[in-house]
């Protein structure tokens, strides 16, 4: 039955493989459910009732992309857009939790319209690559100053605004250690290296005495205090309409990158180079990313580390499906998860930054017009501390540094739109 529903024969795989994948997909992702936790816990909200929320989004999401999409593909609540829901949407901007889930479920419909009616292509090959590239590199810097700050490394300062923590704390070496210690695993290859790091550190910190031990097993935690508590009066204010739009836009980049990156290592792609069953995988990720926010987390997107499932031989549904039964299992863990501090966590938020960084590589220096506004774009997140500040100084100086060097055909009528809206929202609101 299972050869037959997901065409396993027909991939050349089989169901042991299928299964060893998505064993192996769950372990590089599983860092999720203690670090989701940790970061949405800083916008006040419950850090049980999120880890339940991060677990039964991923197990939605990925069982919905095997079975729906057939792609071994696992989807979770997404590293960057966790923290700009937090530290900036719920933090800088103030905005209740509740409002920022609204503004995540809208995104998600959104996220549904263009999949439904193809707009996602126009839209993203209208986006330059430059600031695609920019956007990601970005929101790594973010999630490294987020997990600098964690872990310590990090500390305001009256004069110099950042200065280094206190490296005495025995905290700050253990989350140090940690990060070197990750790095070195993922280089080796070894299946889980964040997860590992993660759980010695945590280890290591209740040895010490420096956080305690709750446990390994429990009853799943209640959902109740966020499933379905999204405030959609607050999220249709003008001025949470831009934080759903900067959710939306990250999604779609980020799913279709993801999608197309993954199906591309696996062998998955067309003649064509183009991505078969497209728009059944976009429509799973937005239900995703909707399911996620009527459970209590933030965007719910297709994963990277899936990849490394595919270079076990996974090509089929069915080891997305088998991610999703894991992370149904891990609802068990709480304990574990509120054993883990968040300066533990902290090294998995620096690893991902290293990750996403790499784009600023792949840009044209050659050209000052591609890769100027792209590091304004790129550098911004961090130093205004707002992925959205981030985007809106991309798109504004690619407009007008283009127009400015005689090429303003050069600029899509997306980008304009982009720029001149937050240049309104800049000039009549708050910034």
């Amino acid at each position: 039955m299972l050869n037959r529903f997901f065409a396993i024969q027909a991939a050349g795989s089989s169901i042991r493989t299928e299964i060893v994948a998505g064993i192996t997909t769950f372990l590089a992702m599983a860092y999720i459910m203690f670090v989701n936790p940790d970061i949405l816990a800083a916008a006040g909200m419950p850090r049980d009732s999120v880890f339940a929320a991060t677990c039964i989004a991923a197990a939605i999401g990925s069982i919905t992309m095997g079975l729906f999409a057939n792609y071994p593909i696992a989807l979770a609540p997404g590293m960057g857009l966790n923290a700009y829901f937090a530290f900036e949407v719920c933090g800088r901007l103030g905005y209740s939790w509740q409002a920022a889930l609204a503004a995540v479920f809208l995104s998600g419909c959104l996220f549904v319209l263009v999949s439904l009616f193809r707009i996602r292509e126009w839209l993203v090959n209208a986006i330059p690559r430059s600031q695609k590239l920019a956007i990601s590199a970005g929101i790594g810097l973010f999630l490294a100053l987020i997990g600098m700050k964690n872990a310590g490394l990090v500390v305001a300062h009256p004069a110099t605004l950042l200065t280094v923590g206190n490296l005495h704390q025995p905290s700050v070496l253990l989350a140090f250690a940690g990060l070197m210690l990750i790095i070195a695993l993922e280089y080796r290859r070894v299946t889980g290296g964040v997860i590992v790091g993660i759980l010695l550190v945590t280890i290591a910190s209740i040895l010490l005495g420096l956080s305690s031990f709750v446990g390994v097993v429990a009853m799943p935690p209640s959902l109740a205090p966020t499933f379905l508590a999204m405030d959609f009066n607050a999220a249709l204010q003008f001025g949470l309409l831009s934080v759903v739009m900067t959710f939306f836009l990250v999604e779609v980049f980020d799913a279709t990158g993801t999608l197309v990156g993954v199906a591309h290592r696996a062998g998955l792609l067309d003649a064509d180079g183009k991505l078969p069953r497209v728009k059944r995988a976009l429509l799973a990720d937005s239900t995703a990313i909707m399911a996620g926010a009527a459970l209590g987390t933030s965007s719910t997107t297709a994963y990277i580390e899936s990849a490394a499932g595919t270079a076990v031989g996974g090509r089929t549904g069915l080891t997305a499906v088998v991610v999703g039964l894991l992370f149904l299992l891990a609802l068990f863990l709480s304990p574990l998860a509120a054993s883990v501090p968040a300066f533990a966590t902290a090294p998995a938020l620096i690893y991902v930054a290293v990750l996403m960084a790499r784009g600023l590589a792949e840009l044209d220096w050659s050209d000052l017009t591609e890769s100027a506004p792209a590091v304004l774009c790129a550098l911004s997140m961090p130093f205004l501390f707002s992925i959205a500040h981030g985007i809106a100084i991309g798109f504004i100086s690619y407009a007008a540094i283009k127009t400015l060097a005689g090429r303003a055909r050069d600029v899509s009528p997306v980008v304009w739109l982009v720029a001149v809206v937050f240049i309104a929202k800049f000039a009549f609101l708050q910034a």
